[in-house]
């Protein structure tokens, strides 16, 4: 029966990935220890950090303001994340504030905010369940067919092997699709972000990231890699890469 199937898989493939994004944010916190900034705060810098977070908020037309706030890490990055753009969080790294010049942090902040404005969260979330479907769908069929060609008591073995290894396979596949996709909208956030923030400030974060990159130590936080502003990949692994080369996005 492929439409119940289809729908069992419909269900299982956005269920899985609505979920992740419902939880996006306190997941986030918890995953990297975000302290969240009180916008009351008397803390000079902290409170420079929120207003500017909001300020640029406003140029993109947000209603409301995202949560702002910080995490310890040693490298210049970033992040937003959130279920939606009324409930969404931009936070940045200890040492992107202690390292970077204020030009550079605008660019970045700029770049975080027009992900949110553009609800990059929630797209992702739909190509996410996109893919997870058409997985369970494809594997499961394929498992079937070829169960057909053994005898029958081996059929329920053959069939759940093939499905396994088809759903790593086209998962494997699946993820250079997502990470296609995720390369497209960092060059949409990087235009939001110049048209935010101003072209020479984008520039700038872009410039200081691509210097930082060179002597960074590999990303150590892959499960929120694609939430960053920026990620390191090379040769055959671009492919799975969720960020473009930094040189091509400062040309763009």
């Amino acid at each position: 029966n492929y439409q119940a199937l289809l729908i069992f898989c419909v269900l299982w493939g956005f269920g899985g990935a609505f979920i992740s994004l419902a939880l996006s944010r306190v997941m986030a916190k918890w995953m990297m220890g975000v302290k969240i900034i009180d916008p009351q705060t008397s803390e000079p810098e902290m409170q420079s950090l929120v207003r500017r977070v909001h300020d640029f908020a406003r140029r993109a037309g947000l209603e409301k303001m995202p949560e702002v706030g910080y995490y310890e890490a040693d490298d210049l990055n970033a992040f937003a994340t959130g279920p939606s753009k009324s409930r969404s969080l931009v936070a940045v790294s200890t040492a992107l504030l202690r390292e970077m010049k204020q030009i550079e942090v605008d660019g970045v902040l700029a770049h975080e905010i027009a992900h949110i404005s553009n609800g990059d969260m929630v797209t992702m979330t739909l190509v996410q369940g996109i893919v997870n479907a058409f997985v369970m769908f494809l594997a499961r069929v394929a498992g079937f067919f070829a169960s057909q060609f053994v005898d029958e008591e081996k059929r329920p073995m053959v069939q759940f092997g093939i499905v396994i290894a088809l759903e790593i396979l086209l998962g494997i596949l699946g993820m250079i699709v997502v990470s296609s996709f995720s390369r497209r909208r960092e060059y949409r956030a990087d235009a939001g972000g110049a048209s935010i923030s101003g072209k020479a400030n984008m520039i700038a974060a872009l410039e200081r990231l691509k210097l930082n990159s060179q002597i960074e130590s590999p990303e150590n936080q892959p499960a929120i890699a694609s939430l960053k502003i920026s990620g390191k990949a090379g040769g055959f692994l671009k492919l799975f890469s969720t960020h473009p080369d930094l040189n091509d996005r400062i040309e763009k």
